[in-house]
């Protein structure tokens, strides 16, 4: 489960397994081991997986299915601006 997650986080955000291991500070084959589930990130890279990709340890481990977004910096009007377009796509994918 972490594998898929680690792998469509990435995907989503147009990077290679060589981008998110630079940001990591670690291999392209350890991104490429965690994406083939032949190893699970240690709770320090959960947590740094976390922090890059805006999302929960909880969300990456499976334990919540929905994904969060850092808002922090944000004011109200583009926090909310955030959430209709969240909203907007949604509705779309709905159709």
């Amino acid at each position: 489960m972490i594998s898929e997650k680690v792998k469509d986080l990435r995907q989503a955000r147009g990077w290679t397994q060589a981008e998110l291991a630079r940001r990591m500070g670690i291999t392209r084959n350890g991104i490429n081991s965690w994406e083939q589930g032949l190893s699970i990130p240690s709770p320090s890279s959960l947590v740094e997986l976390a922090k890059i990709f805006s999302v929960s340890t909880d969300y990456l481990l499976g334990v919540e299915r929905l994904a969060t977004i850092n808002v922090t910096g944000l004011d109200e009007s583009e926090v909310a601006l955030l959430a209709e377009l969240a909203d907007r796509l949604r509705q779309k994918n709905s159709l």
